[in-house]
């Protein structure tokens, strides 16, 4: 069978044991030939692994979140990097869970350099069928693609990172998308050796493991995981594996903040990476809701918006539910009546083309048609979805979706495809000038529609005047805090 060189596929390969096994010890634990069973199909980046990682205490989203922005539409901070790097089987897979789960944050990119392995050509395939292909020198990585995607995941944004089927040796047609976090974790084999991609990293650690632990590591992992005989992995090692560590990856020891013997068995050097990760993190902590409540003032509202026309009805409507005393009813009759008439504002801006059409008559109307395939809603949970009602009633045959901006009670931040800007409308039955502009700058193509506009939010960003919590007057609930009013589709 083929031999993978230095694949490795990130959660695959469990350690076989501390760097003070013996490599008797560890050989004894090896079959002589492959596994008999139907061998599955092993990759990286897997659509169908879950983007989580669990541990006895919570769950830490290992796909990332969509970036919060600044008043001027860049994100806040970047993401802080961990770049590992090291040898084939030296442990970096499980160094990186260990420092994912010591971190405590929730958001959590975990980047192998695995995904980016270049698509071989038919000559090269029948190579890596012989054990004849180097997967160990770097020529083997798309090195333009990694630093594209890495970058953009460090400025927060969300990128498409190839899944690399490691059977046959090339990239499924399926690519997984993943989003910016507070931490990326980007581990492989030459992490260090390009000076563009060590430009990105925050913080280069070297996981540094005995030869002989790797070598019966990758032994265990090919023969048990992917069917490989055991002299076929052995060439390979020889030939390719060993000869590229002691040239590529080796001599990258010297640009490593720390290096980590032993690999994840090395609690004290854990330790120290996280305390520092935490350090760095601290000094860039800026808080969302409290930038953005400064910013813009006194500036014109954007082109991007558009304000339903204030007519004598509109202010009617609106004069009903800002009312603390409208009964429930009232408030859900007439909060109807305006999304009704918001959603066929906005359908004003969709894009037509002309069309001609005969009527009953026999004559002919020159009219207008949407020339796009289908429309999608999306709503924001909870309160975007009491929207839902009106857009089916005016759009046939609506595909609708669910979102949810989820808000940290502790601190009031929020915590959370790619869609074309210009192709989103964003409807809101109120807003204030503060989330306008955010928007509008973050999202310039995004236009921005609303039955009204408040100039102000007071301390707990409630909006004022406002119409309270809209989703807890319109669902007959109570907020369980002040920060509920997020759920609201006046901000």
């Amino acid at each position: 069978m083929a031999a993978a060189g230095a694949e490795e596929r990130p959660g695959s390969r469990r350690d076989s044991g501390s760097g003070e096994d013996s490599l008797d010890t560890l050989l004894s634990r090896l079959p002589l030939t492959p596994m008999l069973s139907p061998r599955k199909r092993t990759m990286s980046q897997s659509k169908t692994e879950p983007p989580l990682l669990r541990t006895s205490k919570r769950t830490i989203y290992t796909a990332g979140r969509p970036p919060w922005y600044t008043e001027t539409g860049t994100p806040f901070k970047e993401a802080f990097v961990i770049g590992l790097c090291g040898g084939s089987a030296s442990g970096k897979t499980t160094v990186a869970n260990k420092i994912i789960e010591a971190l405590d944050v929730p958001w959590v990119v975990l980047l192998s350099m695995d995904c980016f392995y270049k698509v071989l050509n038919k000559e090269q395939q029948e190579l890596a069928a012989r054990n004849e292909y180097n997967f160990d020198h770097p020529d083997a990585f798309d090195f333009d693609l990694l630093i594209s995607v890495l970058r953009k995941l460090k400025k927060g944004k969300s990128v498409k990172v190839p899944v690399y089927d490691f059977t046959t040796h090339s990239r499924r047609k399926e690519w997984k998308t993943i989003y910016g976090a507070n931490v990326v974790v980007f581990e492989g084999i030459l992490s260090f050796a390009n000076k563009e991609l060590l430009k990105l990293l925050d913080m280069k650690v070297f996981v540094d493991t005995d030869s002989d632990i790797r070598l019966v590591r990758r032994l265990q992992r090919d023969i048990m995981e992917r069917g490989r005989d055991i002299v076929g992995v052995i060439k390979q090692y020889n030939k390719f594996v060993k000869p590229a560590f002691e040239q590529y990856i080796e001599p990258t020891v010297q640009v490593a903040d720390i290096v980590v013997p032993r690999g994840g068995e090395n609690f004290v050097a854990l330790d120290l990476i996280v305390q520092h990760v935490h350090s760095q993190l601290e000094k860039r902590e800026i808080t969302v809701r409290a930038a953005l409540a400064s910013a813009h003032q006194g500036q014109p509202l954007p082109k991007s918006l558009s304000v339903l026309e204030s007519t004598p009805q509109v202010r009617g409507m609106h004069t009903i539910i800002r009312n603390k005393d409208t009964t429930r009813d009232e408030f859900i009759f007439y909060s109807k009546r305006l999304m009704r008439l918001l959603i066929e504002h906005a359908l004003s801006f969709l894009p037509l083309k002309p069309v001609t059409v005969e009527t009953p008559q026999g004559t002919v109307y020159e009219g207008k048609r949407f020339h796009r395939q289908r429309i999608t809603g999306v709503s924001i949970l909870r309160a975007g979805e009491t929207m839902e009602q009106a857009l089916t009633a005016v759009c046939k045959d609506i595909r609708l979706g669910k979102i949810l901006i989820q808000t940290n009670h502790d601190t009031g931040e929020p915590e959370d495809h790619d869609v074309h800007e210009e192709k989103i409308f964003l409807l809101s039955l109120l807003m204030a000038e503060m989330g306008v502009h955010s928007v509008a700058y973050a999202f310039p193509r995004v236009r921005i529609i609303t039955t009204a506009v408040d100039k102000r939010v007071n301390e707990e960003f409630h909006i004022i005047p406002g119409i309270g919590n809209f989703g807890d007057r319109y669902f007959g609930t109570d907020a369980p805090s002040a920060w509920c009013e997020s759920e609201s589709t006046d901000y």
